[in-house]
């Protein structure tokens, strides 16, 4: 905006000094006074808010923002009475100043902290340029044993065999951060054996107080091992009521190096998370164009407009959309999570939704943009509503559609990797959990994963809308 307003030819027969006296009473009163009632109502609302601004966040330094706004807002309806309009880029810079200050302060910038623990950085950033994708071939040797977590008054044996292992703990059951002794029969002999926790989803749990990987114990001669174990504080924080009681497991794996290299647990796990994420967003993307593409007729006011009824359903579904647009996937999931449970079910709910309200408005900008010339012709003939969407509307919007339809799939690819940190499946599901474990090696084979899933797909979709053109 230029800096300097041109004069108004038209003078006001209007006392410069009562527009004055107005203002500073009330800034905006003088130049309503003057019969600049927009204007006058624009200096008061950026007078009030920065003066209140100052106040709430009591930061004294920064009043002489309203104290610029209130003498320019006096000088301008002075002016206003010979016919000038003091330029506004005054008000704009002086508010621009404060809100970059005040914010700066507010959200706490310290570019300081960024050289701040940068041992912790250190610990956290290397693991994660060695991913956890790939390892060494083995053969492993596998077994198990139930134990109650908590303690039911009749809890059932902790004992059981698989592959030749024979493992039992005692007692049978126990609560969180009970010791429990673990006798183990049939394994390999004089190798290291892995122990680690399982809760009933499967989640596998550090054994031990400060160990954040799984506790190794070597076998005896005779392949046999003992070990006291302690129930994780957190074996029961991803059940739903942690007072019933649920079995739980205690894992014991050797393994043998073979040549070659296979994926590892982690590896299985990210195909497995980057597949739902796949679907999940391309499911999300087909259910939600399929309901929008309606949807977005009947929310397109061109199309709506010509009678009452029509006008009051154009109304409500533009609302329905708004509001729906305004809520974060994230914060549906975490709705539909509760509803239907754990697993991609409710994050397929939560994308589909907030892609109908998006694709929905867009639609119906498109719809609201095309060419009324073929609208009216077939009108004039005596087309009905239905021909004239048919034979007027759906031509001109194929292709504007199919792009907007491609890019929202980009979209949802890239909601769909952070949905599941509230339980809605997919690759953030397993990102989440390997954050709380503190895995840094599978959580940089989880970025990487995202990067390249999002770079292929907006390579992909970029072509295809560039053929859509």
């Amino acid at each position: 905006m230029s800096t300097i307003e041109k004069p108004s030819s038209r003078k006001l027969d209007r006392s410069p000094l009562i527009a004055g006296l107005l203002s500073l009473i009330i800034p905006g009163l003088g130049q309503i006074y003057l019969r600049e009632r927009y204007r006058g109502a624009g200096v008061f609302i950026c007078a009030v808010t920065s003066l209140v601004t100052v106040f709430w966040y009591n930061i004294p330094g920064w009043y002489f923002v309203p104290a610029i706004i209130w003498l320019w807002n006096i000088w301008d309806a002075v002016s206003l009475v010979g016919g000038r309009k003091r330029p506004v880029s005054i008000i704009i810079a002086a508010l621009l100043v404060m809100g970059y200050g005040i914010g700066w302060q507010v959200t706490q910038i310290d570019p300081s902290a960024l050289t701040k623990n940068l041992d912790r950085a250190y610990s956290i950033i290397v693991p994660m340029f060695h991913p956890d994708f790939v390892t060494h071939r083995a053969v492993t040797n596998t077994g198990w044993g139930p134990v109650e977590v908590p303690c039911s008054p009749n809890p059932p044996p902790a004992k059981n065999t698989t592959n030749g292992i024979t493992v039992s703990i005692s007692p049978d059951c126990g609560n969180l951060g009970d010791v429990l002794i673990l006798q183990a029969s049939g394994l390999w002999p004089d190798a290291p054996t892995r122990l680690y926790w399982s809760t009933p989803i499967g989640d596998q749990l550090p054994l031990g107080e400060g160990y954040i990987t799984a506790l190794i114990i070597n076998s005896d001669s005779q392949g046999n091992l003992n070990a006291a174990i302690q129930v994780p504080p957190s074996a029961t924080s991803a059940a739903p009521d942690p007072t019933i009681p649920l079995e739980h497991r205690v894992y014991l794996v050797q393994s043998r190096p073979l040549p070659g290299y296979q994926l590892s647990l982690n590896g299985s796990y990210l195909i497995q998370g980057v597949v739902e994420t796949i679907f999940l967003a391309l499911i999300s993307t087909t259910f939600g164009a399929l309901i929008a593409i309606p949807i977005g007729f009947l929310a397109a006011r061109n199309l709506m407009g010509s009678n009452v009824i029509t006008l009051a359903i154009y109304i409500i579904t533009r609302t329905i959309l708004n509001i729906v647009r305004s809520i974060e996937p994230l914060i549906i999931a975490i709705v539909f999570v509760v509803i239907v449970g754990l697993g991609p079910f409710p994050g397929v709910i939560a994308i589909t939704l907030h892609t109908v309200a998006a694709l929905g408005k867009l639609y119906s900008e498109v719809i609201e943009g095309i060419d009324p010339g073929p609208l009216e012709a077939i009108r004039a003939v005596g087309g009905n509503w239905l021909q004239m969407v048919r034979y007027g509307v759906i031509p001109q919007i194929v292709p504007p559609f199919m792009s907007f339809t491609i890019y929202r799939w980009d979209i949802n690819v890239r909601t769909s990797t952070i949905i599941g940190f509230v339980g809605g499946g997919g690759i953030g599901f397993y990102l989440y959990q390997w954050i709380f474990k503190g895995d840094y090696r599978a959580i940089g084979s989880a970025f990487i994963a995202i990067v390249v899933i999002v770079m292929i797909l907006d390579f992909v979709s970029a072509r295809i809308r560039a053929r859509l053109v």
